[in-house]
């Protein structure tokens, strides 16, 4: 019988939050438990498992992501919709690592194909790219270049990994200003058969 006032979601905004505090590693029915002072029974009526717990979170923050982005690149396009959905991405990395880390795991089919969060991500970035003219195959690549980038830079600058003295977001704008020449110039199927 669940406890009254736990319920699936307060247990998954629960996790979300220590997710982003001790770190996805970390996070366990355990220690959700123990935020809401009850035994790992309890919480067992609200989640079958770990695994169903990150899935949890995952799908929870995918939400949130596609909002933050959203939000960002809203009545925009180019360079503009670039530098707006960068800065979203970047943003809820930095402030959100737990969950960040969760919205990039590989999901079972029958979680992942019904995540609302995690489809409007997919849509979210076709959208932002479209507006650099892509069709085709050239479109998915340039979403793979940008995923990539992006993760990369926000992995790195959560654990402190960049040590040289310039300023890391000095940096990162001469990223976004390489990434939108990058894809202003991508290559067609038409210079590649050429």
């Amino acid at each position: 019988m669940p406890r009254q006032g736990l319920t699936n979601a307060r247990v998954s905004a629960a996790a979300a939050e220590l997710a982003d505090s001790v770190g996805l590693s970390r996070l366990t029915v355990a220690a959700v438990a123990r935020h809401f002072g009850v035994s790992d029974a309890a919480l067992y009526v609200h989640v079958r498992s770990r695994d169903a717990l990150i899935e949890h979170v995952a799908v929870r923050a995918a939400t949130t992501f596609a909002d933050a982005l959203a939000i960002a690149v809203a009545g925009r396009a180019g360079r503009q919709a670039l530098v707006g959905f960068a800065d979203a991405w970047r943003a809820f990395a930095v402030t959100h690592p737990g969950q960040y880390a969760a919205t990039q795991l590989q999901l079972p089919p029958e979680v992942g194909t019904r995540s609302a969060g995690h489809l409007r991500l997919i849509e979210l970035s076709y959208a932002m790219l479209r507006g650099y003219g892509l069709d085709e195959p050239a479109l998915t690549d340039a979403i793979r270049f940008v995923r990539s980038t992006f993760h990369g830079f926000v992995s790195l600058e959560t654990v402190d990994g960049f040590g040289h003295p310039r300023a890391v977001d000095a940096s990162w704008q001469s990223i976004l200003d390489a990434v939108h020449t990058t894809l202003s110039n991508w290559p067609t199927q038409k210079q590649e058969q050429q």
